[in-house]
């Protein structure tokens, strides 16, 4: 079956009107080790298996909440792979060597949702209702979110400065 041989011209239009923004928002909300691209066509991918764009009251944020999910599935399959390497001792010939050192480094030591609301509340300039709406949760955790990523990161980087 052909995902997208039935998609109405409509829908077309709704992806590349949100592209740009759906595209910055997985750039933020992927884990280091995936490429924004492929985060936003996974999750567009499983929101069309369930529905049309167009039946979405808000599809912005119903494709960014399918985002952070894409992104918080990969990243808890990461954490039972690198589990399973250390439990079976992976040769030293077999291991992944470190990645470069990155000016956003201390960005990929937050979660994806703790990066989504910071990058949403403080680039995008949203409001924590807003952003919660988008993120699927409560007000509340949407700021507690941003506010953790917040503290987390300034602790990031002035620790870096004092090494």
């Amino acid at each position: 079956m052909d995902l997208f041989s039935g998609t109405e011209p409509e829908e077309w239009r709704i992806v590349s009107d949100l592209y740009p923004s759906l595209r910055r928002f997985a750039a933020v909300a992927a884990p280091f080790d995936l490429e924004p691209d492929d985060l936003l066509q996974e999750a567009l991918v499983a929101v069309l298996r369930k529905r049309r764009l167009t039946e979405l009251d808000q599809p912005l944020a119903y494709l960014r909440r399918a985002i952070l999910n894409v992104a918080a599935q990969h990243s808890r399959r990461m954490v039972r792979r690198r589990a399973a390497l250390r439990r079976y001792a992976a040769p030293a010939s077999a291991t992944v060597s470190p990645g470069y050192p990155s000016d956003l480094a201390e960005l990929y030591r937050l979660s994806p949702g703790e990066r989504s609301a910071l990058y949403l509340h403080e680039v995008e300039g949203y409001r924590f209702s807003e952003i919660a709406s988008m993120l699927g949760c409560s007000e509340a955790a949407a700021k507690k979110a941003g506010s953790r990523a917040r503290r987390r990161l300034a602790a990031e980087l002035s620790a870096g400065r004092t090494t």
